[in-house]
């Protein structure tokens, strides 16, 4: 039986560029997590009532649904209001609207700040909190 600092996490990666989302993808698979990537809020939403991850990085301008509409609806569920989240943007954290960061986010990063490595850090530090 293992205890659960042992299980792999779970994490939920809801980011419409392929390229970004792939990238991250293959850093949290290699640090032994378990991986699922969703576009957009819609099916990332979707995505994480079936998986319920340990932990959302959430793009914020995404099509169909966006990351803080998306935001808004999990803090809804009962389930949800606790899973942690890190914002991922091109924005800077001052443009990130107050609204958003008083749904329980995490952390914000700045994408062209933080390589995969230092984001992966950032996950393991806010999970083991």
């Amino acid at each position: 039986m293992t205890t659960p600092s042992t299980q792999t996490p779970n994490i939920a990666i809801i980011e419409d560029d392929q390229a970004i989302s792939q990238m991250y993808r293959f850093k949290f698979e290699a640090e032994n997590y378990k991986v699922n990537t969703a576009e957009n809020g819609r099916l990332g939403l979707e995505l994480i009532e079936k998986m319920r991850p340990d932990i959302i990085l959430l793009d914020i301008m995404m099509p169909e649904m966006t990351g803080d509409e998306m935001l808004i609806e999990l803090r809804k569920l009962p389930w949800g209001k606790d899973i942690k989240v890190v914002i991922l943007t091109n924005k800077g954290e001052q443009e990130i609207p107050e609204s958003i960061k008083a749904l329980n986010v995490s952390a914000v990063v700045l994408k062209s700040d933080m390589t995969p490595r230092q984001v992966a850090e950032l996950v393991k530090k806010i999970l083991a909190a």
